[in-house]
Formats: structure tokens, sequence, C-alpha cells
């Protein structure tokens, strides 16, 4: 009784910390939407100023062998399925670029995707850890110029993301990004946003997108990096919310099963004081007869 007390206690308080962390990790994601849209914005623009678009970042190769597969992960447990399904995703990932005649080189973050493809032994080819509660840019930084060397080295065609998507405190979804070469996205924009139809570039718009894409790739990285660790703390908020409620249940039940041994011993003990205040008075009126 006493250890499920104690366990309790602890899953309250983790329930508790991670409900603190939410608010924090959520207002992250939406400061970062606003730059990751302008920036999109921005380099859609620039794309659909040209017609002679030759940097690697968007141009789609004639042979696509390799992909890279970034699979973003948590570095705790006790955040019920999300380190799951974040995985699962990604060996559907996997099974699709396979399909495709493609080899998969993973990249990970967070130790939970380290231990489970160290567990399997497939190969990581690089791996970060230690921030996936609160990541910074600079995090995002790293991992993005480790991507983006490989793939401008050809050593990958192709950059994917495999993360899980913040839409609120009660539902996220583990879902898988192509990063490179760039997708092409609408944005919406306000009417008096609009960008006009004729533009003049300075510099021109080769040197714009090779200042503006790694740019990109970054802010992708980061986004999936600030949405997982969103996704992290509300999972853990409900696994030990859900572990908080089942240890009150086997709390009530333990308690319920302890008072009824504790009454039937009562009653055991009274029925033997009762037999054996019968057989004193059965023992007197046997002496009283036999005088």
């Amino acid at each position: 009784m006493r250890s499920v007390q104690a366990t309790m206690k602890v899953t309250r308080a983790r329930e508790l910390i991670a409900a603190s962390r939410i608010l924090k990790a959520q207002q992250r994601v939406e400061a970062a939407r606003p730059y990751a849209e302008r920036l999109t914005a921005a380099i859609g623009d620039v794309a659909a100023a040209t017609t002679a678009l030759g940097h690697p970042l968007i141009q789609e190769r004639a042979e696509r062998k390799n992909a890279a597969v970034f699979v973003v992960t948590s570095d705790r447990g006790l955040a019920g399925a999300y380190n799951a399904n974040v995985l699962r995703r990604s060996e559907e990932l996997f099974r699709t670029l396979r399909d495709e005649g493609k080899q998969t080189k993973v990249f990970v973050a967070g130790r939970k995707g380290v231990s489970y493809f160290r567990f399997r032994e497939r190969p990581v080819e690089d791996a970060w850890t230690g921030f996936s509660e609160t990541p910074a840019y600079d995090d995002a930084k790293r991992i993005a110029d480790s991507l983006i060397d490989r793939y401008k080295e050809d050593e990958v065609d192709d950059i994917h993301g495999v993360f899980t998507h913040f839409a609120s405190p009660i539902r996220q979804q583990a879902v898988a990004r192509r990063f490179a070469p760039m997708v092409g996205e609408e944005v919406e924009r306000p009417p008096e946003e609009r960008p006009p139809t004729q533009y003049l570039f300075e510099p021109d718009p080769d040197a714009l997108l090779t200042a503006l894409l790694p740019r990109y790739v970054e802010t992708r990285v980061f986004n999936a990096l600030l949405e997982s660790a969103a996704a992290e703390n509300a999972a853990r908020r409900r696994a030990m919310s859900a572990a908080t409620e089942n240890a009150e249940e086997l709390i009530k039940v333990l308690t319920r099963v302890a008072n009824q041994a504790r009454q039937t011993e009562i009653t055991t003990e009274i029925m033997e004081i009762v037999g054996g205040a019968e057989a004193l008075r059965q023992e007197r009126e046997m002496a009283t007869i036999g005088r």
C-alpha cells in the first residue's frame, strides 16, 4: 500500500511538471511558425521568379538512390506511446523508400531512438541527445548542417524527417515530411501582403537561394524539434495522469481488500471469544450438575 502511495505521488509530480512545460513548449511552437511561413513564402517567391533553378536543395536529381531519414524521439521514457508511434511511422517510411529502390541512412535525435536502432543492429549515421524537451536553434542548426553536408556531397539524394506534429495538448500525430529537395508549399497571405508580379533581386536569385535554402532546412528541423518537444510533454502528462488514476484505483482496491481482511480477522476473534465463553459456561453447568 505504501509503495503504491509513493508511486502515485511521483506520478502526480511528474504530471504537474509536464503540464507546466506544455504551455511553454506550445508557445515556442506558435512563436516559430510565423518565421517558418514567411521564410517558405520568400523562397517560393524567389523560386517562382526565375526559370533557371539549379540549386541542389531544389532540383530533383535524376537518380535518387539514397535517402536520409531524420527521426525525432525523446531522451526519457514514461511518455506513453509517444516514441512507439514515431518509430512505427519511421518503419513505414523505410518500407516506402525501399519499395522505391532507395537505401536509407538514419539520423536520430533522442536517446530512445538511438536505443531502438542499436537494439535492432541498424547503423545510425549521426545522433544527437540531451535536448528533446527544450531544443534550441543551435541544436537544429547542428543537425541541419550535418544533413545538408551529406546532401551536397551526394551521399544522400533526399532528406526526410519523422517527428510528432503537435496540433493541441490532446491531439498529436507522428508524421513524415520531406525536407529536401524542397517541396512546394502554399502559404496563405493577407491580401495586403500578396507579392507583386514583378521582382528586382539584389543579389541575384541564385545567391538568394544559396543563402535562404539552408535556413529553410534549419527551420524545418527546428520546427520538428519544437513540435516534438510539445508533443512529448503532452504525452508524458497523459501517461502520468493515467498512471495516477490507476494508482488511485489500485489504492481503493487494496484498501477494500485490507478492510475485508481486517473485518474477517475481527470476526474470527469475536467468534473465538464467544466460543470460549460458551465453553466456560457449559463447563460450569456440568460442574453444577455433578454436585
